[in-house]
């Protein structure tokens, strides 16, 4: 029974679900801004990543002669996203970070690993 002292109970003008969404788009819309100022960092260490993977599996492959699956074992914590490929005609180790960074490391002779530069890279058979 309304008494004449009872309230009308308040409407929330914002209900929970329209809540949520403005509290998404928010959070979305500050990890894209994170993801855009630190994008030249995250590239860096993409590129170092994959570089010294394709450098440890090349000299894991062709100079300990290990098959390429045990080279990732060497790896340092933190390196999952680098991925290998193998050309065991050409000694040849490709590394790289999905849709960021690829690596190129060779056998050649006494040399041992040789990191491949952009222009050796592109040049590739």
């Amino acid at each position: 029974m309304a008494t004449a002292t009872s309230k009308a109970p308040a409407h929330d003008a914002w209900p929970l679900r329209r809540k949520i969404k403005y509290i998404a788009s928010a959070i979305a819309a500050l990890l894209a801004l994170w993801f855009a100022l630190n994008f030249a960092d995250i590239k860096a260490q993409a590129r170092l990543g994959a570089s010294y993977g394709a450098h440890v599996a090349c000299s894991c492959r062709y100079i300990e002669g290990r098959p390429l699956g045990s080279c990732e074992t060497d790896f340092e914590e933190g390196m999952e996203l680098v991925s290998l490929r193998d050309d065991p005609k050409n000694k040849r180790v490709t590394a790289s970070v999905p849709f960021l960074a690829e690596a190129v490391a060779e056998r050649r002779g006494a040399f041992g690993c040789i990191q491949l530069n952009e222009r050796e890279m592109d040049n590739l058979d």
